[in-house]
């Protein structure tokens, strides 16, 4: 069998719980409640990592899209900056959504790029305070080493941990201009080894990239299914300030999906993926001040609503098209 091609589960016989509560994709919020017993939201923490784009590893300037100059390279960060983070978090999130349990989210940069003492130390420290019920842990799928999925492991046998891995696409020509430094054989490669292990799976998609058709797009969704991890998290490409994907929208090289052209391509992604994969995110977005375009990204309950009107008119759901023929 071709190793980059791994079969998808079995489709689903009985309703999901989300088909019978009259959803039409499984979304993180559902997961969460139903998995903890009630809301849970997460709290971005910055360990103070870099990436190997950024740090000449593997290439320099960091991502087309992505702002880099917030990127700590140092190799420590003090135990004390991740708890006043995560009581700055709580903090804010308490008041806004009644809630007293969290999950650390350790999300800029590359977040299992540095040594195992200190990728240990933040983790530790994160789930020393007892508002905090679980892990998520963002990277890149070239930088997951052995050592590193053993102890993610390891905390997996403790308390919730997901690993979410950057993927964007399967595509080399778009993983070559968002200057990212490895091509699709590296996810692969990171899929296979995280099979089996006691933490959850995420991949984080991106469409609309320049140069990807809707069939390319298409077959990124197929691999998505095949793989099978618990979650995916989609969102468009969009631009925002201090990237080079900003100058290149500012002088028209690069176009922004329309919302119309997005939602077609969204519920057509959705609907190949398998009925049990947890749908983190449906959009992206960015602080206002620092947003380009599209501007539509702002209005997220729109975008919603306009999906769920797009999959009633179509009468499909998220897994319509699951299994995907091999």
């Amino acid at each position: 069998m071709n190793p980059s091609i791994l079969m998808p589960a079995e489709k689903q016989t009985e309703p999901l719980m989300w088909q019978e509560l009259g959803h039409k994709y499984y979304s993180l919020n559902l997961y969460l409640t139903h998995k903890f017993g009630g809301r849970v939201q997460k709290i971005s923490l910055d360990g103070g990592f870099t990436c190997p784009n950024v740090d000449g590893t593997v290439a320099k300037g960091g991502c087309t899209f992505c702002d880099n100059r917030s990127f700590s390279p140092s190799r420590r960060v003090r135990r004390d900056a991740i708890t006043s983070q995560i009581q700055r978090g709580i903090d804010g999130l308490r008041r806004r959504y009644k809630t007293e349990r969290f999950l650390a989210y350790f999300q800029p940069a590359t977040n299992t790029y540095g040594p195992l003492d200190k990728l240990r130390v933040l983790w530790e420290t994160a789930l020393e305070d007892e508002r905090i019920v679980g892990l998520i842990i963002g990277t890149r799928p070239d930088c997951v080493a052995d050592d590193v999925l053993d102890l993610i492991d390891e905390f997996a046998q403790r308390t919730y941990v997901s690993l979410e891995l950057g993927v964007q696409t399967i595509h080399d020509s778009s993983l070559d201009w968002m200057n990212r430094g490895h091509h699709h054989d590296a996810a692969v490669d990171a899929m296979q080894r995280v099979a089996g292990r006691k933490f959850e799976t995420s991949l984080h998609i991106m469409l609309g990239l320049p140069g990807e058709t809707h069939d390319m797009m298409m077959a990124t969704a197929d691999q998505v299914a095949r793989w099978n991890p618990a979650a995916v998290k989609i969102h468009n490409l969009y631009a925002v300030e201090r990237t080079e994907l900003a100058d290149q929208v500012r002088s028209g090289q690069v176009r922004m999906l329309e919302l119309d052209e997005y939602l077609e391509l969204l519920a057509d992604f959705l609907e190949r993926l398998p009925p049990q994969m947890v749908i983190e995110r449906i959009s992206g977005d960015a602080p206002p001040k620092d947003f380009i375009a599209p501007m539509w990204c702002l209005k997220k309950g729109t975008i919603k609503a306009k999906l769920v009107e797009l999959f009633d008119a179509r009468g499909t759901r998220q897994g319509t098209r699951f299994p995907i023929p091999n």
